[in-house]
């Protein structure tokens, strides 16, 4: 009776919305682009572009391939190309990013991991750990 005979695909170029007052706890995956402009609790992975609006607070850690943000972070940043933190924006926690862009203003407490050197990080801490063992 409520049978669909139609086929229902995801669409891995949708944008998804978190509101303003809204509150989400628990964790995100989305192969699509994500905007939050309310609160999330928990971790986001995401395929595609994350936009943290003025408005809005993560409280957990971020996942994804560019990232433009506005509000407030507390976690890890882990962005795989390009990291925008505009003038209102607050991070408390590290950052691993292969590009950083940061306007005046912005707040930032933690370390940064940039460029071409994050991908690789744990492959050559494996290798001194190796050698220091056969030395």
């Amino acid at each position: 009776m409520f049978k669909s005979t139609k086929n229902q695909s995801v669409d891995a170029g949708s944008i998804n919305l978190l509101g303003s007052g809204t509150k989400i706890n628990g964790d995100i995956n989305s192969n699509g682009d994500f905007r939050i402009d309310g609160l999330l609790v928990g971790n986001i992975t995401i395929s595609g572009k994350l936009v943290l609006g003025n408005t809005g607070r993560i409280e957990g850690n971020i996942q994804c391939t560019n990232a433009d943000l506005s509000g407030e972070v507390k976690g890890t940043v882990n962005i795989n190309e390009t990291l925008s933190l505009k003038s209102t924006a607050k991070i408390n926690g590290d950052i691993i990013t292969s590009k950083l862009a940061i306007e005046a203003g912005a707040i930032f407490t933690g370390t940064c991991n940039m460029g071409a050197l994050v991908k690789n990080i744990s492959q050559k801490n494996e290798q001194k750990a190796v050698a220091s063992q056969t030395a």
